[in-house]
């Protein structure tokens, strides 16, 4: 059967969520999610294209820019704006959508991991629309992933 991460209703507007079990520590995941080189390999919107600049681990109000491609190729600049080690991490681009990883550990060697987008806070809405609607199955997607990097 075909590993899936659960896509959680929210209920609320520019607000996705998605969730996925995976056995490892929340040191390993933390750590893994704390890499900006990582992304590339576990994303799962086909839109990065590479990490251009920052620190090869992340830390609260670190800067890391990536190369990106939605239609055309672009470049963005991301900030930490949450770090809790082996807890949580979020950042955010100049239009302020925020990326986060929460790690609840259910056992020593087993975690709930939940990554949420949030553009509720966005400068500018008038590109985000239904068709922004693929995003919970890319993050999904980025979930299953990551799973597979992680235990494999």
């Amino acid at each position: 059967m075909k590993e899936r991460a659960e896509i959680v209703d929210t209920g609320i507007p520019l607000f996705y969520k998605v969730q996925i079990e995976i056995e490892a520590p929340a040191k390993k995941i933390f750590d893994f999610l704390s890499n900006p080189n990582n992304h590339l390999l576990m994303d799962g919107s086909a839109m990065l294209r590479g990490k251009i600049k920052g620190p090869d681990r992340l830390f609260f109000g670190a800067k890391f820019g990536m190369k990106m491609r939605y239609g055309i190729p672009y470049i963005i600049t991301n900030q930490v704006i949450e770090y809790q080690e082996n807890k949580a991490i979020a950042w955010q681009h100049l239009l302020h959508n925020v990326w986060r990883y929460e790690i609840v550990e259910m056992t020593a060697n087993k975690c709930l991991v939940i990554e949420s987008w949030d553009g509720r806070k966005a400068k500018w809405k008038w590109w985000i629309d239904d068709s922004y609607k693929w995003v919970p199955k890319a993050m999904a997607r980025t979930l299953v992933k990551l799973k597979g990097l992680i235990s494999g």
